[in-house]
């Protein structure tokens, strides 16, 4: 079925919770077909039971996106199931404790390092040989905190990773360029989402502190995952960029905030 129709296949990687979980959620709300994964049978298991749509609209694979082969078996189940794919969304990622480098373990740095940009560059090759295969398909690659330059202490290899993946997509976006109009690679950037990778290692005292930035920018899974959705399924030019938080609703919000209580974490929370 052809990218510009309903039922359009998607492969969520890392779809199994937080924002890759809502963007399944929305997908399937949209008459997609799509395909999650998950790094072990319980998170993908328990994907599938909240998601909650049958074996003819859902698919859920164990994959490890930092390894080729497993990448390569979630796009081979995908088209098995689903006849292809037209939409691959490289979401998948990790992060390290907020500590300075030189007190992170060595391990810790490798695991981030390897989700992040050597999970998206794996998910990337095996998207586009199967879109050039096809002849149509569209890739994005999820960007997140130092993809645009910023830099915060603490987040020196989750803000590097992030800031690769940039600069991989653009690159993408060029070798495929004279692929047609039917290929294409962009960037997908989510803003603050209120998940497990924002809240992750803090104390409570820290939390405290960047508990009042949130509530100025971050929002919930669920007010930006179908907004998300909508954008991917309407596609942009090879190279564009779809982002939830601006840099102009980003000082909109903070020229606000005395005027405006929010708080993205109540369970019934505002959101801008």
């Amino acid at each position: 079925m052809s990218e510009g129709t309903g039922g359009r296949v998607v492969v969520v990687t890392g779809g199994t919770r937080g924002i890759g979980l809502g963007l399944a959620r929305a997908l399937l709300d949209r008459d997609c077909r799509v395909a999650v994964c998950g790094r072990g049978p319980a998170s993908v298991a328990r994907a599938v039971d909240v998601l909650a749509a049958g074996p003819e609209r859902l698919l859920g694979q164990v994959a490890d996106v930092t390894d080729r082969v497993q990448v390569q078996k979630l796009w081979d189940a995908t088209t098995e199931a689903f006849g292809r794919v037209d939409v691959w969304i490289n979401n998948a990622g990790a992060t390290t404790g907020r500590k300075p480098l030189w007190e992170l373990p060595a391990d810790d740095i490798g695991t981030v390092v390897a989700a992040n940009l050597l999970g998206v560059a794996h998910g990337s090759a095996v998207a586009l040989e199967g879109f050039v295969d096809q002849g149509s398909g569209t890739l994005w690659n999820m960007e997140g905190f130092g993809s645009d330059g910023r830099t915060l202490p603490g987040l020196a290899v989750y803000g590097s990773t992030k800031r690769a993946v940039t600069y991989l997509t653009d690159a993408l976006a060029k070798e495929v360029a004279d692929r047609g109009t039917a290929l294409r690679v962009a960037h997908l950037s989510p803003g603050m989402v209120v998940t497990d990778l924002l809240t992750h290692d803090y104390s409570d005292a820290e939390f405290a502190k960047a508990r009042k930035v949130f509530a100025i920018l971050a929002d919930r899974v669920e007010t930006v995952a179908p907004w998300l959705a909508d954008r991917v399924l309407s596609g942009v030019p090879n190279g564009g960029r779809v982002a939830w938080l601006t840099r102009r609703k980003a000082m909109a919000r903070f020229l606000a905030a005395p005027f405006r209580h929010r708080d993205p974490f109540a369970p019934t929370g505002a959101a801008a």
